[in-house]
């Protein structure tokens, strides 16, 4: 429900924090202190000093900064965003991220003194660099079998971005990767970066031609989320002041096409603050629970080249979000999180449901609601939520990235967290958290480590 200041009086004391039809009764106790529930029993130390999984859980390396891929090309370091895809013959194609700037060359792909880029056609990258030294972000693929655990190949799909961070699959086939910087040309950069772009699901003619989204926005990209009927495209921006946006393709599938950008504004309450920031004392502007209709306002000049995309949409009503982060479409919702929003500065979760007539005339008389569905509070199992996923049963999968051990947290329908995963080697984030179309696998990077894993075990139980 979104309140005035003057219609909600909070008690200091109280940690309101669930999902709507339980929030009355969590409403009274610290999530910390609620049942210990765990769907899947307590953490294990792992022997090798990785990661803590509940029993009967493993995992395998599926791939580590600085091997050697298919191409002759390293792979990058600090892997992000994630995606699975399922190929042929039952195989897993996982495309992901690697939030690299131009520096340090010695983690990018072409090696620490770039020996390795006459090995792809250069021509290919997004940003060739000034001096013959391209950007160091982009994304790999990997080519993987679940049934046995191997690595079939892996390859860099696109190469000359910069701090490629999230981004979301497509229902047509396809990873969105975004950038999370608005960068401009000059000095090493060729070119203006803060852009998205589009990476197909293949193994072949690859790294494929990097081009552009403009229409998409050029801000502090963080992540997509796909509404799979209209080819509506969502997206958060990694900004503390950021918004919501919304971008309604001219032809859907066909991003470059063209389109319009707009603004996520809760209806009735212009140029909303749902940070719920400001101390202890200080009475929410939103809760969780409920669901307010929104609207949608259209952007102009969507280059920004001054990156005020947000401010401009803040002004004209659109609502502020705290850091907004991963996003994922499931069901019928679009789950996405804000790192960190809420009193305690310790994250958010949000649920926006689509209208029936999403992007069309009708929407204005059968809107959206977005809700508030988590907001983490001081005690709870939850700190500054980042990359999400839903599991095959319905879980949401929260990946941690705050101050000190991160974990991969999982939340019920029914508004219980339980701890899946522990970063046991670094105070480094988790990220990157899919599962395998199959349901079998479940593949998160560690980016300080530059791993990706794959996690196997009961999940059934």
């Amino acid at each position: 429900m979104f309140v005035s200041r003057r219609d909600f009086i909070s008690s200091a004391g109280a940690t309101l924090v669930g999902f709507a039809g339980l929030r009355g009764a969590l409403a009274a106790q610290p999530l910390a202190e609620q049942s210990p529930f765990n769907r899947f029993g307590p953490l294990v130390r792992d022997p090798n000093g990785f990661l803590d999984l509940p029993k009967g859980f493993g995992y395998r390396v599926v791939s580590a900064k600085g091997r050697e891929m298919a191409d002759g090309l390293l792979v990058p370091g600090r892997p992000d965003g994630m995606a699975a895809f399922a190929g042929e013959d039952g195989l897993t194609l996982l495309i992901k991220n690697h939030e690299m700037s131009p520096d340090p060359a010695d983690e990018g792909a072409f090696g620490s003194d770039f020996e390795r880029l006459d090995r792809i056609d250069s021509t290919r990258l997004f940003d060739a660099g000034t001096d013959g030294r391209p950007g160091l972000g982009g994304t790999t693929s990997v080519l993987y079998d679940t049934r046995t655990g191997r690595v079939l190949e892996e390859r860099l799909s696109l190469g000359g971005t910069l701090r490629n961070c999230a981004g979301g699959p497509t229902p047509w086939g396809t990873w969105i990767t975004c950038e999370e910087t608005v960068e401009r040309a000059g000095g090493r950069l060729s070119q203006t970066h803060g852009y998205n772009f589009e990476v197909p699901a293949r193994m072949d003619d690859l790294p494929v031609q990097a081009v552009p989204i403009r229409d998409m926005g050029r801000f502090n990209h963080e992540a997509v989320a796909v509404l799979p009927e209209s080819g509506i495209v969502y997206q958060t921006e990694d900004r503390g002041d950021g918004l919501v946006y919304r971008f309604v393709p001219n032809v859907p599938g066909d991003l470059l096409a063209g389109g319009r950008l707009q603004a996520l504004a809760v209806r009735d309450r212009p140029s909303l603050d749902t940070r719920n920031w400001g101390g202890l004392f200080r009475r929410p502007q939103v809760r969780p629970g409920g669901a307010a209709p929104v609207e949608w306002i259209d952007l102009h000049d969507v280059e920004s080249p001054e990156d005020d995309l947000r401010y401009q949409g803040h002004e004209a009503g659109a609502a502020r979000f705290a850091r907004g982060e991963g996003m994922w479409y499931a069901g019928d919702a679009v789950f996405f999180a804000c790192t960190n929003g809420g009193g305690a500065r310790r994250g958010q979760i949000w649920r926006y449901k689509p209208s029936p007539e999403e992007g069309g005339p009708g929407e204005s008389d059968r809107p959206g609601t977005l809700e508030l569905f988590l907001e983490a509070t001081r005690s709870s199992l939850l700190e500054n939520a980042d990359n999400i996923t839903v599991a095959p049963w319905g879980d949401l999968f929260v990946c941690e990235d705050g101050g000190g051990t991160d974990y991969l947290v999982g939340v019920t329908p029914e508004a219980q967290l339980y701890r899946f995963a522990r970063n046991r080697r670094s105070e480094g984030e988790l990220c990157g958290c899919v599962f395998s179309p199959d349901g079998s696998t479940l593949f998160l990077n560690m980016q300080i480590e530059g791993l990706t894993l794959a996690i196997t075990g009961p999940w059934t139980t």
